[in-house]
C-alpha cells in the first residue's frame, strides 16, 4: 500500500532527526571523552550507538516499505559475511545502493563496523552525516593529492578495528545516469575499450590505492553487483516513504585478496575487468531475465529494528510529553510559532536528506556526442 509522501515524512523525520540529534550527542561526548584513552573501547560503543539509528533506516526498507532483497553467492560466502574483514566494491545504480548495502550488513551482523569512502559533502548533512563521521567514513574531496593522504589515514585505522569490517568503495566514482553513459561510451570507443551498457568505467586509482593498503589485514574482495527488474520503478527514498516495495537483486562474488595482482597496473586491469564481467551479467539480465548463475540465498528479514524503533517511539513520546508538560508550549502563541518552526525545520532537513540521495535526473541527448557514424553505431543502446 502507498502512503503520500508528505503525511509520512514529517512524521518520520521526526522520529529520525530526534533519535539521532541524541545519538549524535552521546557520540560527540564519547568521542572527546573516551576516544584519546581508548580507540577500541570507543570503536565498540559507538558501533552499538551507529546501530541504533541506523536500523531505524533498516527498518524503512525490510518493514514500511518491504523492499525485497534476492541475495545470490555461494554458501561459503554467506557464511564467511560479517565474521571476516571485506572489501566490497559494486556498481552504484539507484539512490538507496548504500542503503541496500547497510541491510546486507545487517543481516551479515556488521552494520555498526560497515564503512565506506564518500565524498566529503555527505559528512555535513545533519544527524546522518555526523553519525558518519563518528564512525570513521572516510571523506575525499575529489583532489587526489589531498584524497591519496586522507585514504592511507583511514586505511591504517581500520587495521586497528576490533571486530570484522566491510569498507565499501564505488569505484564508478558517481551514480549511473544515462548522460554519465553516454560519456563512458564515447571515452571507451576513443580508447579502444569494451563498450558499457549498463555500467560506467571504474575509476581505478583509490581501488589499487585500497588494494594496496589493505592486503595485510583484510582477505577478500566482495564483488558486489545490483539490479532491478526492468518492469520496476528503480528505488528512491521518497518511493521508501511512501511505502512503495519492489525487488531488488545482489550478486556477491568472494574473491581472495592473495589473487590479486601485485602490481599497480595489474590491479586496475582486474578492477576494469571486474566491471566488464559485470556488465555481461546485467547485459544477460536485462534480455533474457535470468540474473544470476549462484544459488539464490534465503535471508531471513530480523525483527530486531521493528524493536529499536519501537523503544524510540517510546522514549521520545515520554520526553516530548513532559517537555510540553513541564514547558506549557502549546498554552501560548510563542510556543505555538516554536512549535510550527520546529516543523519547519524537521521538513527542511528531511528534504536536504532526500535530496542528497537522488542522483541527477538526466535526459540521454538527441545528438550522440561524436559524428563518426562508426562511433555513433556503438554507442546507441
Amino acid at each position: 500500500m502507498a502512503f503520500p509522501a508528505t503525511i509520512v515524512i514529517l512524521p518520520l523525520g521526526i522520529l529520525f532527526i530526534l533519535s539521532g540529534l541524541i545519538v549524535n550527542i552521546i557520540q560527540a561526548v564519547f568521542f572527546v571523552l573516551l576516544r584519546p584513552l581508548s580507540k577500541n573501547c570507543y570503536s565498540r560503543i559507538n558501533k552499538l550507538l551507529t546501530e541504533s539509528l541506523w536500523l531505524e533506516l533498516i527498518w524503512l526498507i525490510d518493514w514500511w516499505a518491504g523492499i525485497k532483497i534476492e541475495l545470490y553467492t555461494d554458501s561459503e560466502t554467506l557464511q564467511l559475511m560479517g565474521k571476516e574483514n571485506a572489501l566490497v566494491i559494486c556498481n552504484h545504480r539507484s539512490d538507496i545502493d548504500w542503503l541496500i548495502g547497510w541491510v546486507l550488513a545487517q543481516r551479515s551482523g556488521c552494520l555498526g563496523s560497515t564503512v565506506a569512502i564518500m565524498k566529503k559533502e555527505v559528512k555535513f548533512l545533519p544527524v546522518l552525516g555526523w553519525s558518519m563521521w563518528f564512525a570513521e567514513y572516510i571523506f575525499l574531496e575529489r583532489d587526489w593529492a589531498k584524497d591519496e593522504t586522507s585514504l592511507k589515514s583511514g586505511f591504517r585505522h581500520l587495521e586497528h578495528m576490533p571486530f570484522p569490517f566491510w569498507l565499501a568503495l564505488f569505484v564508478e566514482g558517481t551514480r549511473f545516469t544515462q548522460t554519465k553513459l553516454l560519456q563512458a561510451q564515447e571515452f571507451a570507443a576513443s580508447k579502444g575499450l569494451p563498450i558499457p551498457r549498463n555500467v560506467l568505467i571504474p575509476r581505478t586509482k583509490g581501488f589499487v590505492t585500497a588494494v594496496q593498503s589493505l592486503r595485510p589485514f583484510v582477505p577478500a574482495i566482495y564483488d558486489c553487483t545490483y539490479a532491478v527488474p526492468k518492469s520496476e520503478a528503480s528505488p528512491t527514498l521518497v518511493r521508501i516513504f511512501k511505502g512503495i516495495s519492489c525487488p531488488v537483486k545482489v550478486q556477491i562474488k568472494r574473491h581472495k585478496m592473495e589473487e590479486l595482482p601485485e602490481t599497480d597496473d595489474g590491479i586496475g586491469q582486474w578492477c576494469k575487468d571486474a566491471f566488464v564481467a559485470k556488465d555481461a551479467l546485467l547485459e544477460k539480465y536485462s534480455t533474457t531475465e535470468i540474473f544470476s548463475e549462484q544459488d539464490l540465498q534465503q535471508i531471513r528479514r530480523p525483527k530486531t529494528s521493528i524493536l529499536v524503533v519501537v523503544c524510540w517511539l517510546c522514549l521520545l513520546g515520554f520526553l516530548v510529553y513532559e517537555f510540553f508538560q513541564w514547558t506549557s508550549l502549546l498554552s501560548s502563541w510563542e510556543g505555538i510559532l516554536f512549535t510550527v518552526l520546529f516543523l519547519l525545520l524537521v521538513t527542511v532537513i528531511m528534504e536536504i536528506f532526500i535530496h542528497s540521495s537522488q542522483s541527477e535526473r538526466s535526459k540521454p541527448p538527441m545528438v550522440l556526442p561524436t559524428q563518426d557514424p562508426m562511433k555513433q553505431k556503438l554507442l546507441q543502446t
